[in-house]
């Protein structure tokens, strides 16, 4: 299938699932997942209405911003943070998403001068192979988070299990919904969470109806991955 048909097949989805889900539309952003797609794909998807894209590796995602420069996208960073890629990573990219431990945290801290938002990656599922904060980790280091004043959270990240299934997946969209809420209950300096980054081509929909404001799509949108 053509770009063009996938991204509105995707939208026609995301409609559904805001109708069961009472939510507005508008609300849920498409980010392309650009990994080892050309640029001229990226291009097509951008002349459809998508306008985020993330790049799990800076090398590649430094070639598509070149290439692509002249377009109003906005650079999310989704792939591991290595501390000695984070100030190219915070010259070239609009948001990181995959702020994984308050080291990472620190080292961004450090690196700025003034207020820069970024979003933490949960590990909701305490996947071993995985990286980001446990839910029990994440709420014993909110207090130190919030002395570091030049970090706004304002998302949380996820890749929960895998499941063939998405209703399998379900609970852990929800469980970061309700963390979501509780975070912003307790009215933490530099916390003020407004996105959910979750769900990917085989569950998008069912985090959408869970209150995903970011989904991650590379499949869904650009295909089998080819150079």
């Amino acid at each position: 299938m053509r770009i063009k048909d996938n991204y509105e097949k995707i939208m026609e989805t995301i409609q559904r699932a805001c109708q069961r889900a009472d939510r507005n539309p508008s609300e849920v952003k498409i980010l392309g997942v650009a990994k080892e797609h050309s640029s001229d794909r990226i291009k097509e998807a951008y002349k459809c209405g998508l306008r985020l894209v993330g790049e799990n590796k800076t090398q590649e995602a430094e070639t598509h911003q070149a290439e692509l420069k002249s377009l109003d996208i906005s650079w999310h960073f989704i792939g591991k943070l290595q501390k000695n890629k984070i100030n190219r990573i915070l010259k070239n990219f609009d948001f990181i998403e995959s702020v994984d431990g308050v080291k990472s945290l620190e080292h961004i801290h450090k690196r700025v001068s003034k207020k820069i938002e970024v979003f933490i990656e949960i590990n909701i599922g305490e996947e071993k192979n995985k990286s980001g904060f446990t839910v029990d980790g994440l709420m014993k280091a909110l207090n130190y988070i919030s002395l570091l004043d030049r970090v706004k959270i304002t998302g949380l990240m996820v890749l929960p299990p895998y499941s063939d299934d998405p209703e399998e997946v379900r609970p852990y969209f929800k469980k970061v919904r309700q963390l979501k809420d509780e975070l912003n209950g307790l009215k933490l300096h530099n916390f003020d969470i407004q996105h959910l980054s979750m769900g990917m081509s085989n569950d998008y929909e069912v985090a959408v109806e869970e209150g995903a404001t970011i989904i991650r799509l590379g499949t869904a949108l650009f295909g089998r991955r080819h150079k």
